[in-house]
């Protein structure tokens, strides 16, 4: 029986990883976890914040999606926002999840991020 989601994998260009440890890393605060060595081969990059888990594997060639995104539930919706702006990433709200409030945002290679946070824990 499935008892949780080890983790989520989204696909990112060739060459990406840089970007992808200053947004994931730097910008959204996760830590980077170390690959192991058969995988460490394929290139990407894997993190995780809280129970989270993101792996970020090379796809080549890279398409980001239009509509897949992992939902990242957070703490202080507003201070992310405030980052990911002042990081040059633009929050898109929305506001049709009920008893939550939300933003879309893209990382450096397009792939879709919906950060959420719950009203009973909202400032």
């Amino acid at each position: 029986m499935i008892t949780s989601v080890d983790h989520v994998l989204l696909a990112a260009p060739p060459g990406s990883e840089p970007a992808l440890r200053r947004f994931y890393a730097e910008v959204l605060g996760m830590t980077e976890l170390p690959k192991p060595e058969a995988l460490a081969a394929r290139g990407g990059c894997w993190f995780t914040s809280g129970t989270a888990v993101l792996h970020l594997g090379i796809e080549d060639p890279f398409t980001p999606p239009r509509k897949a995104h992992p939902g990242l539930r957070v703490t202080d919706l507003d201070a992310l926002a405030a980052r990911l702006e002042a990081a040059g990433t633009r929050p898109v709200w929305d506001e049709d999840l009920p008893g939550h409030r939300r933003f879309y945002a893209q990382d450096p290679v397009g792939n879709r991020l919906e950060f959420l946070e719950p009203l009973t824990a909202a400032r």
